[in-house]
């Protein structure tokens, strides 16, 4: 069966080409995707040739990952399914992880379409929402997750490195349990997109102290910190900060530097929370979330591109030539960007 896909064909270079899929089976879903979100830090790392599957980077023994079909978040309108298939029908709107794909290095991939999706890879979307918010639903999990996992008083406060889209949702979903949050940016641009109350604070760390800033906003120690972009420095940095017990939280990729000395932590009596991936029951919690509006997604986009002109969205998301930080990917129009 023949699709067409994102396509990263050797390091840096992305093509929209021609990809053959497996025919649907019984418990398969097909998708004629609209929109997909590219998921900035991961397909980036991917597509530079820097990791060889998941959160495993890749040693100079691997082989280079290419061509792969990258990405892994995507939304569209259900084409048929398999008799086996039950939680959705034809003409639903849905969105869906990643799909099958044939003759590439990985056997699955995000970006193609039509895309041929295990039924458990696939939610129908609440009847009003706005599809393309929810396009980028696996990585706003990453957020959810990274600020459900560990337990959180109402008032507690936490710092959130990071202020990317992952770094973004896990400030919102902080704020939704009643945390009080800082987050730690290097942009001014994405650090305004999060709204913030009178207690939280976004501080910019090329222009200010880090460590200062938050032993200011919090003279009596945080209760959380959340990495969402792999510096061990700044996390380790930021302990003097931390009140006994406190919670760290890694949701970055550190490549092959992702030690963390344990006896350090040890003598703050620190918890270590590491979480990764998807579940069926979080991306529940999160797309309910998202429907009622205590997550928000769209105000991140920055840049729409037309499917045929990927190449160039790789291009902006790896270069970051302008500030750019939600990218997607429309299926569906023409060659304006």
């Amino acid at each position: 069966m023949q699709a067409y896909g994102a396509v990263a064909v050797a390091p840096w270079r992305v093509e929209y080409l021609p990809v053959d899929v497996p025919d649907p089976g019984p418990e398969d879903v097909v998708i004629d995707v609209t929109h997909s979100w590219i998921s900035n830090g991961t397909e980036g790392s991917f597509v530079r040739g820097e990791r060889i599957g998941g959160d495993t980077p890749r040693r100079d023994t691997d082989p280079m990952p290419f061509p792969h079909v990258p990405g892994y978040q995507k939304v569209g309108v259900v084409l048929g399914t398999g008799e086996d298939v039950s939680r959705v029908k034809q003409g639903d709107s849905v969105f869906a992880t990643v799909s099958r794909v044939n003759g590439m290095f990985y056997d699955h991939g995000g970006h193609v379409s039509p895309a041929v999706t295990h039924q458990s890879q696939v939610w129908p979307l609440p009847a009003g929402l706005y599809p393309v918010s929810a396009s980028g639903l696996v990585l706003l999990q990453v957020g959810y997750n990274a600020g459900t996992c560990s337990a959180l008083k109402h008032g507690d406060r936490a710092v959130v490195i990071g202020d990317g889209m992952v770094g973004q949702w896990t400030a919102q979903t902080l704020q939704h349990r009643g945390a009080r949050v800082l987050m730690l940016g290097r942009h001014d641009y994405r650090l305004q997109l999060l709204d913030i109350r009178p207690e939280d604070r976004r501080i910019n760390v090329v222009a200010d102290d880090p460590v200062l800033a938050v032993k200011q906003w919090a003279p009596d120690g945080i209760q959380m910190i959340v990495d969402t972009v792999g510096s061990i420095e700044m996390l380790e940095s930021l302990y003097p900060t931390a009140q006994r017990f406190t919670r760290l939280v890694s949701a970055g990729f550190y490549g092959e530097n992702g030690r963390i000395d344990i006896q350090t932590m040890r003598n703050y009596e620190m918890t270590l929370h590491s979480p990764s991936g998807w579940t069926s029951e979080r991306m529940d919690a999160t797309l309910g979330l998202l429907a009622d509006g205590s997550l928000k997604t769209t105000h991140l986009i920055t840049h729409r591109f037309p499917i045929s002109k990927v190449q160039q969205a790789f291009d902006l998301v790896l270069s970051k030539r302008e500030p750019v930080l939600g990218v997607i990917l429309d299926w569906q129009a023409g060659d304006a960007v």
